[in-house]
């Protein structure tokens, strides 16, 4: 049985199924049967008696017949298929043998109610066809049409006849007898058939739909020659030939060759409402198979555009064959079919084959159960409507999920500056187009080698001359150059520099700085190394990705019994609506890749994933951040964070006014155990010399010489990184560099959870002070009170809140789009709904500034609304926004109010802080749970959260505060150690501790865990990821006119605000671009100036250029544009 399967298909919840082929002996209660069996059945009647065992079948079964060559009936698909098919309780599948189909009369073949039935090679279709007409059972793929898909012709001609998309062709026909006489015109580099042209490269592809030997013809400017295309052989499909000559015989299709990249799209469809889509190396390629270590092709699922999902619908209804395979072209933008190949199945993918049989097995139950009076219900259609129960007991239909995460898992991320003024830097700088904005970033491998070859000359030249003119300090050069010369090879995930034009110099920012700042223009250059995805992250993502499958409603009817599956069966019937953003950031890329993976279900490595699904390209700055281009107020803050910290005395009542004004629990409790920030520093200054003068030691021990630690990273690497960390945090003045600390406790955090095993003494401790150090500098950063929060956090997060306020704008709005053709809309009950999903993946400067736009920018009253404040006092409480912390919005309908109504949209706000520290989790702030009852429907005497049947379940009854039993418990009961959520069978008040308060709530009833009726009810999956803290419930009865006003008002603010920026920002860009023409030779030309053109308006709302105030914009660039020519 199927994991996947589970027992639940057919209507009494039991599976009646043992699968035999003739010679094997099937159970008396039914299954899949050989024809002598049925024969048998047949002569002994219906004799059985009413009264038999309760678990026995009812009289009368559907017998569905296959009807195919015994290869393909044998088929690993076919009985996958076939076994779950025949979980449907009154559904009995037979075999049709393979020499009664060539040797019988087809009056002599077993009876069916339903045939499956399909050509492949030695298969006597006019047999079939006299079967279906001699029995009439109900035809899965009609018979008939098959014959048309024999011919390439008769294909191509009815993809025309339905508008669907071809590439352009033309048909030779030729007569067999008189060859030569036929419309060709060959030329060197061309043909002509039928006076069309067709320039190499051309498709040459015989008429007969049964030869595969398709020949593509190149162009002499390419070399010339054909590949040679056939039916796979071992691991190859095609070869290479000389020969650059058309065919002379035969009858053939001609069309252009459309360029693919290298990959084609293999589309499945079960039904005209159902389609599975793979790509796969294109055999045109090199002809050499691509296989896993099991021997198969390598293929990838892939999502269908809204299009290609139409055209899948076509082809499967054109052809009148339910289960249809067909070929995809994706080309410049847009899809062709270039071929059908009828009946076809998926191969290895077991939720394909729970799918397909599903699909089918409904299909026949819903056309043959009434007709033979058997009592099965038909699932209801409401199962393509994803509804829930809202918090207050009424049915809400979700619209849209809006999901903000950070990255997962990473290794430490450093980061070395330098200032540089050597001309050589200038030249590089202007050669990539860095006058344009004033920054630069260096990520490809010729740019970084570029970059090392100047390193390496000027090292050069300070060894030669001691006293040159060189300014670049010799000991960041020599770094500059190990860490590009590390690994070996160049990757933009592994490393990149940064360049920033200073038109004066770096100014002595800090105590690190000792010289004065030297006069003139530099480069300020910034190299970053390390932070790339681990294995555990990609594990953690992978994870929550499956976990977020289960917020999804559904699992009804068909879907009944399986975990996630609501998600699934809205994806592949065509009515979710899913996109994926993730900031360059390597690391944040591949963990949208590998959520992707686990959401959809989706096999195979991370790179095809990342390639089809994830966007990244031309955000404009929605998700990613220059964090070396801080604002006016975030240089502020760090200055004032910086005097403040380093203070040699205990923190006194003013310290705590100045560093926590908002009173924030978290920062207050880390403010305790530092005491004295000065001291405190002292100490983990000496505990990071213990940890070095430790791993010194080890490296001495001939027995530690191959030790390998996580990651690959080896004992060097990992003395390498903390000896930066020793040099750099405290300078020779013994001030120290606060901004330092948060790279301290990244490393201290990594190596406490990866390489534990070397057993170093103090790391604890280490970690435990240096958390609480970065539990202040790290949230603080984006803000000391809360204006300065909310200014940084704009700045951050203009263009991603604008985003999501157009996600939401666009789920109730026409999208066409989105939509199926109403035409094509037959068997889905609301084909032009569908839930839009928005995944956004991006670092913690814009989860950390999200959540501060939440809680600081006035979306609700703390005073008025008690739920708001018990989740600000919660976030409070939180003190680090970990890997994989989640913002979450969703967005719900409820169909029974007037459109017009404030109450028709409604909009819940979900979080969590992320990965579970490796710390004890005792102290850690609990929430409310995800989507509890809203207080002010507790006197509703309704169900509050299960989707079962509402008429049989008790309703939830408050109880009066007199009675409520106090425990200092989250109403959501967890268990610490997996995470998981345990559902009490009775009600039990509690009372959760926040902020020294007691808030006294009865608790209410939680979403059903009872997978088996209702699996996707409430968010009960996440906390099925041990490592991650399940998602709480922040508020869950905003309603979407709110937050459209709230998110309206914090754009209008920023882009005010910004606009003011930007404006000072050009005139500063065009004296700093004035003075680095006057002190460097240059050929910019005036177009440089036009860098901030109105073009990328037209990208997307989340740019910075679309203001709200087009008229303001338009007078601002036209000045800058003057300043700046």
């Amino acid at each position: 049985m199927s994991e996947t399967g589970g027992e639940g298909w057919g209507q009494s919840g039991n599976p009646t199924t043992v699968f035999a082929y003739e010679g094997h002996q099937g159970p008396e209660e039914g299954g899949m049967k050989n024809e002598g069996e049925m024969r048998k059945g047949e002569e002994e009647g219906q004799g059985k008696e009413e009264d038999e065992d309760y678990d026995s079948p009812p009289e009368r079964q559907i017998v569905v017949g296959i009807c195919s060559m015994m290869k393909k009936s044998k088929s690993k698909p076919m009985t996958q298929i076939m076994e779950r098919l025949c979980k449907f309780e009154y559904i009995t599948v037979v075999i049709f043998p393979e020499e009664v189909i060539l040797n019988e009369p087809v009056d002599k073949w077993p009876l069916c109610d339903c045939l499956v039935s399909f050509h492949s090679k030695g298969f006597p279709l006019d047999k079939a066809v006299e079967y279906a007409n001699l029995r009439n059972p109900l035809l899965i793929n009609d018979l008939n049409m098959q014959y048309y898909i024999q011919d390439r012709r008769e294909v191509y001609r009815i993809l025309q006849e339905e508008g669907i998309d071809l590439p352009r062709y033309a048909v030779l026909t030729r007569d067999p007898d008189r060859p030569e006489e036929c419309n060709l015109v060959e030329g060197e580099d061309h043909v002509e058939v039928n006076g069309e042209v067709f320039p190499k490269p051309f498709v040459e592809k015989p008429v007969c739909a049964e030869d595969h030997n398709v020949y593509i013809y190149y162009p002499t400017s390419a070399g010339g020659g054909s590949q040679r295309l056939f039916r796979k052989i071992g691991s190859r499909s095609s070869v290479y030939s000389p020969e650059s000559c058309v065919r002379k015989t035969g009858s053939y299709i001609y069309e252009e060759f459309m360029p693919t990249d290298g990959t084609d799209v293999k589309v499945y469809t079960v039904g005209p409402d159902y389609a599975h889509a793979e790509a796969r190396k294109s055999p045109a390629l090199d002809g050499k198979v691509e296989r896993d270590s099991e021997g198969k092709e390598i293929r990838y699922p892939v999502m269908l555009t809204a299009m290609e999902k139409l055209v899948a619908r076509k082809v499967c209804l054109a052809f009148k064959q339910t289960v249809c395979g067909f070929d995809l072209l994706r080309a410049n933008g847009h899809s062709f079919v270039c071929d059908v190949n009828g009946f076809s199945f998926v191969k290895n993918s077991m939720k394909y084959y729970d799918d397909c049989a599903k699909v089918l097995g409904n299909m026949v139950m819903r056309e043959l159960a009434p007709q033979f009076h058997i009592p099965w219900s038909i699932p209801m259609e409401a199962e393509d409507i994803p509804i829930v129960p809202t918090t207050s007991g009424t049915m809400m239909e979700l619209r849209c999920v809006i999901a903000i995460i950070r990255h997962g898992d990473r290794t430490p991320k450093q980061k070395m500056k330098m200032e540089v003024r050597h001309p050589l830097f200038f030249e590089l700088f202007e050669k990539y187009g860095g006058y344009k904005s004033g920054k630069l970033k260096l990520k490809k491998p010729k740019q970084l080698q570029e970059v090392l070859d100047i390193a390496r000359l000027l090292l050069a030249e300070l060894g030669q001359h001691t006293d040159c003119e060189i300014e670049e300090k010799k000991g960041k050069l020599e770094q500059l150059k190990t860490v590009l010369e590390m690994y070996g090879h160049f990757s933009g995930i592994n490393r990149k520099v940064q360049l920033t034009y200073l038109p004066n110099g770096q100014p002595k920012a800090s105590s690190e700085e000792e010289e004065g700042p030297k006069e003139g223009p530099s480069l300020l250059l910034v190299l970053k190394w390390g932070g790339e995805l681990t294995p555990a992250g990609r594990v953690q993502a992978e994870e929550l990705g499956r976990a977020f499958r289960c917020m999804y409603p559904g699992g009804q009817g068909d879907y009944a019994g399986f975990p996630g599956c609501g998600l699934l069966r809205l994806h592949s019937t065509y009515r979710h609506d899913l996109k994926i953003y993730a900031s360059d950031e390597g690391r944040v890329q591949m963990t949208a890749a590998a959520f992707a993976k686990g959401l959809l279900a989706l096999e195979g490595e991370l790179t095809p994933i990342l390639v089809q699904m994830v966007k990244s390209a031309n955000m404009n700055g929605m998700l990613d951040s220059d964090s070396e281009s801080l604002t006016d107020c975030q240089q502020r803050v760090k200055a004032r964070l910086h005097e403040i910290m380093q203070k040699d005395q205990d923190f006194t009542e003013a310290d705590y006014q100045k560093l926590a004004p908002t009173g924030s629990p978290s920062l207050v409790n880390s403010m305790k155990i530092i005491g004295n920030p000065v001291r405190t520093c002292d100490q983990v200054y000496a505990l990071i010399q213990r940890l070095t003068s430790q791993i010194r030691k080890r490296l001495e021990d001939p027995k530690s010489a191959d030790l390998q630690l996580y990651h690959s990273e080896t004992l060097e690497l990992m003395l390498q990184r903390w000896s930066k960390l020793e040099r750099d945090f405290r300078n020779k003045s013994g001030r120290y560099d606060i901004s330092k600390i948060p790279d301290i406790y990244d490393c201290v955090k990594y190596d406490t959870q990866h390489n534990s095993m070397l057993g170093l003494e103090d790391t604890l401790e280490l970690f435990r002070l240096s958390r609480a150090l970065a539990d202040i500098v790290i949230p603080q950063e984006y803000g000391i009170n809360k204006p300065e929060k909310m200014d940084i956090a704009q700045a951050y997060c203009l263009p991603l809140m604008k985003k999501i306020q157009l996600d939401l704008q666009r789920t109730h709005e026409d999208e066409a789009v989105n939509k199926l053709h109403p035409l094509y809309s037959r068997g889905v009950m609301s084909p032009g709904r569908h839930v839009r999903t928005r995944l956004y993946f991006t670092s913690e400067s814009h989860v950390h500034s999200l959540l501060s736009i939440f809680r600081y920018g006035g979306l609700l009253d703390e005073v008025k609304d008690q739920q708001w404040k018990q989740a600000m006092d919660y976030l409070s409480a939180v003190s680090e926004l970990n890997y994989m912390t989640q913002i979450v919005i969703m967005l719900y309908e409820d169909n029974n109010k007037d459109p017009g109504s404030e109450e028709r949209f409604h909009v819940e706000l979900h979080f969590s802080p992320g990965v579970k520290s490796c710390e004890d989790e005792d102290n850690v702030p609990m929430g409310f749970g995800f989507r509890p009852a809203s207080a002010e429907n507790q006197e509703k005497q309704t169900n509050q959260g299960s989707l079962e049947d509402l008429s049989q379940d008790e309703p939830d009854r408050a109880l009066p505060l007199s009675e409520l039993i106090s425990i200092r418990r989250s109403p959501m009961i967890r268990n610490r150690k997996t995470g998981s959520m345990e559902v009490l069978d009775q009600v039990t008040p509690v009372t959760l501790l926040i902020s020294s308060e007691l808030f006294s709530m009865p608790a209410v009833k939680r979403f059903s865990v009872s997978f088996a009726r209702h699996p996707t009810n409430g968010f009960e999956g996440c906390s099925m990821v041990p490592s991650i803290y399940p998602l709480e419930t922040l508020h869950n009865s905003l309603s979407l006119k709110q937050v459209d006003e709230f998110l309206n008002a914090v754009c209008e603010d920023s882009s005010d605000a910004h606009a003011k920026t930007m404006k000072g920002r050009y005139y500063s860009q065009g004296r700093y671009l004035a003075l680095s023409r006057s002190n460097m030779p240059s050929h910019t030309s005036s177009q440089n100036g036009t860098a901030y053109s109105m073009s990328s308006q037209e990208l997307f709302v989340g740019s910075f250029m679309k203001w709200d105030s087009m008229a303001k914009t338009k007078i601002t660039m036209r000045n800058a544009k003057r300043q700046l020519e």
